[in-house]
């Protein structure tokens, strides 16, 4: 046996050996998990269409690492639920971004939901390390206190918001379905992956269930979710009467968010100049 054979045929078994390690990780619900992602949100289903949504994050952050933790419980009719945003915030290097969800109430409230790898203490994200079974994924429900203020006013980053534009039967649908995916991941959990199960996949898996415009399944994009809000405007998923470029401006809410104060009414500040055509 030739020298390179033998090199080839190791390099093998330890490739072999290192997939058979990640394979043999199991997700669990019990680590020593950063205080701001060590409570699952869950939600019991009832009838009449009635949601009980339980441990919705509203974190009061000074910065990124100083901050009080505040959670509540929200009762709500699932035919309130009246309008859906799709928020993108890029971070990082080119195409980097996390985008989420936040879904509009009848009695103007906002519910968001953050799909986000689940940290352990003192650990950060690493797409590498996302890719190998590092890191269990969540879905955080919180208010948009939380997860926007946080982006906007402590890390400094854009985020844009955009209306999505569909019927509101569709939106419910949809909302319903996340509701029941993150009620799940509290009970059976699964790895984060930085290819096939992130925030991007996620959402695309949720709106393709519903959507009646064709949405692929998988995209290279999807591994630069900055360019999220591309795929939504050229399949006319959100406002289409202004170009592409002039709609990233517009729904820019950066500034709005970080001029709110403490007392003031986050979801409408940061909606008052984002103009919302008719839905088609």
């Amino acid at each position: 046996m030739s020298t390179l054979t033998i090199i080839l045929l190791t390099v093998l078994v330890i490739i072999l050996g290192y997939v058979g390690y990640l394979l043999s990780k199991k997700p669990s619900l019990n680590r020593d998990w950063s205080p701001d992602q060590a409570v699952m949100p869950s939600v019991d289903f009832h009838e009449g269409n009635k949601l009980h949504i339980k441990n919705i994050r509203d974190i009061h952050y000074r910065t990124i690492r100083d901050y009080d933790l505040r959670y509540y419980d929200k009762e709500i009719n699932l035919d309130d639920v009246e309008t859906a945003w799709l928020a993108i915030s890029p971070f990082g290097g080119p195409g980097a971004a996390h985008a989420f969800l936040s879904f509009g109430l009848k009695d103007g409230s906002y519910i968001a939901v953050s799909i986000e790898i689940r940290r352990k203490k003192k650990q950060n994200f690493s797409p590498v390390k996302a890719f190998t079974r590092q890191f269990e994924i969540m879905y955080v429900i919180a208010a948009e206190t939380d997860v926007i203020r946080l982006r906007t006013n402590c890390t400094k980053y854009i985020v844009r918001l955009f209306p999505i534009q569909t019927e509101k039967k569709l939106i419910q649908t949809v909302f319903l379905d996340v509701m029941k995916r993150t009620d799940k991941l509290g009970k059976d959990p699964e790895f984060y992956n930085t290819v096939w199960n992130n925030c991007t996949t996620n959402i695309i898996k949720h709106a393709r269930r519903f959507s009646q415009k064709p949405i692929p399944l998988w995209n290279f994009r999807y591994l630069f979710p900055e360019s999220l809000d591309k795929i939504a405007y050229r399949l006319n998923i959100i406002d289409t009467h202004m170009t592409y470029e002039a709609a990233r401006d517009h729904f820019d809410i950066t500034e709005l968010a970080m001029a709110t104060k403490p007392d003031d009414d986050f979801s409408s500040a940061i909606r008052k100049e984002i103009l919302v055509r008719p839905v088609d």
